[in-house]
């Protein structure tokens, strides 16, 4: 065994077995898989870097677990807290023995003023939405990198002025700005990362770009359990975002992006790096390349997105993929919130429900292998809506409340990462930008609604998991009409994605 071999790591053996494996296949490899490889340690480092990004992107969206935790509260002339609504009542008290200041004790968010709660994270959710929109339109425009390097330093700006909010309004319109970043540091990193892999390796990174999500929501109770305050909760989870300034010296920009940009000299400089870090050869890229800016320069023009809705089948299929990504929105963040609120230690209750979405991320890439999209997807949705509804008719308890909760979040992991891979292969690909875009638009909107169901407990016990149950089998149902796309070859016509 060569020096060179026993300084790789083991992913990096697996990968040179399989290019060697595949050395056949590598002729049908577009232009600058050739050149680089599919995968290697110069993506592997651009990996791990842009991956780190998810961590904040968790904590800024599941942080109104901890930023408006169940607390008692009482009038002020009152003993015990028996949190009741009384209507000559001038002042509260909280009960701080678990929290300090929330942003409930600090502006009364209850009784008559407890829906102000729900329409913040419901703002806050409306900005990923933005985020998305704006900054996926900027990365078309002006490359990854620039508009990823904006989104983290907004990230980072918003998130620590959020901090020192003096109201609500200035708290909500602050965190409506720092999830337009959040949103727009999702979507770039994940068009970056998705480009720099070879066609091979695309679905195995896009389900594992998932897990430092799932890290960071595991991380967020340590956070809540050590900072008890609202204000120095949130400055705690924006300041690592500092350390993203720094990828400016290290985050090139999408060679592929550039290629299209007609910026084929600085692809060049970006590709012979990679190769030379890959420990591929670099004589023949330059001829490569050219052959591919070729190609790019006579792609067809795109069709609408309204296209998506012109034929019966594929109209069908659209309506179908599009409520199993709302399922997603609305049941995972739901879920998730409603975990907080079950009776009980709210910091293990959350670290629990996180600790078991990494193996439902993991699992999810072998069972898209082996028993494909639809019945993957149909099957996490069942396991959700029956776990759910269990709830409503099991006997009153923290510990099976919880457990019931926490395999449905579990179904719902392993969903949200079915649902990138199905809906990037039903789409032809002269919509396909535009049906993956209104599907997360439609994620986004569940996940807009699910604050107010989850707060529902307080009022009626049974509400929350009964609509977190019925919603998901509704997309199990819907997943008969969809057909599996396993191993298929993608749909490039509206013709093909009808037939």
């Amino acid at each position: 065994m060569s020096n060179r071999e026993e300084e790789l790591s083991v992913v990096e053996k697996l990968v040179l077995e399989n290019e060697k494996k595949d050395a056949e296949s590598q002729k049908d490899a577009d232009p600058m898989t050739k050149a680089i490889g599919a995968i290697g340690k110069w993506q592997l480092w651009i990996c791990f870097v842009v991956f780190l990004v998810k961590f904040p992107v968790a904590w800024h969206q599941m942080s109104i677990i901890f930023l408006a935790p169940p607390m008692g509260y009482t009038c002020s002339n009152n003993d015990t807290f028996d949190n009741k609504c009384y209507t000559d009542c001038t002042k509260y008290k909280y009960d701080h023995s678990v929290f300090g200041d929330t942003i409930i004790s600090q502006w009364d968010l209850i009784c008559d003023r407890a829906w102000l709660k729900n329409l913040t994270q419901t703002i806050f959710m409306l900005g990923i939405l933005v985020g998305n929109m704006v900054f996926g339109h900027l990365s078309d425009r002006f490359g990854r990198r620039n508009p990823f390097l904006a989104a983290v330093f907004l990230q980072l700006l918003a998130g620590v002025t959020t901090a020192y909010s003096v109201n609500w309004y200035m708290f909500t319109s602050l965190r409506f700005l720092l999830a337009v970043a959040t949103g727009g540091t999702m979507v770039t990193s994940f068009v970056l990362t998705m480009e720099l892999i070879g066609t091979k390796y695309r679905d195995m990174i896009g389900i594992i770009y998932q897990i430092p999500f799932n890290l960071g929501h595991l991380t967020l109770p340590l956070f809540g359990y050590f900072l008890r305050n609202w204000n120095t909760f949130q400055l705690a989870i924006s300041l690592p975002s500092i350390l993203f300034l720094s990828y400016y010296f290290l985050l090139p920009e999408s060679p592929r992006w550039l290629m299209t940009a007609g910026r084929v000299d600085d692809a060049l400089k970006i590709l012979k790096t990679a190769a030379k870090r890959n420990g591929r050869p670099t004589e023949n890229i330059e001829s490569s390349i050219q052959k591919m800016v070729v190609e790019v320069s006579s792609v067809q023009e795109r069709a609408s997105f309204l296209a998506l809705f012109r034929t019966p089948r594929l109209r069908a299929r659209t309506i179908a993929i599009c409520f199993n990504w709302f399922v997603c929105g609305f049941c995972f963040f739901g879920v998730s919130q409603y975990i907080g609120h079950v009776s009980g230690n709210i910091f293990s209750n959350v670290a629990i429900s996180a600790a078991i979405l990494v193996p439902g991320t993991i699992i999810s890439i072998y069972a898209n292998k082996v028993l494909g999209r639809k019945i993957t997807l149909m099957s996490s949705n069942c396991v959700t809506g029956l776990s759910c509804l269990l709830i409503t008719v099991v006997p009153t308890s923290t510990a099976s409340h919880l457990t019931l909760g926490c395999v449905g979040l579990w179904g719902m992991s392993i969903s949200f990462a079915t649902v990138y891979l199905y809906a990037g292969e039903l789409f032809p690909t002269v919509v396909r930008n535009s049906g993956v875009g209104l599907s997360s638009t439609v994620a986004r909107v569940g996940s807009m609604v699910a604050p107010f169901v989850a707060t529902l407990a307080h009022t009626s016990a049974w509400l929350p998991p009964l609509a977190f149950g019925i919603v998901p089998l509704i997309g199990a149902c819907l997943c008969i009409i969809l057909p599996d796309t396993r191993g298929k070859k993608l749909p490039d016509t509206l013709e093909e994605g009808e037939a």
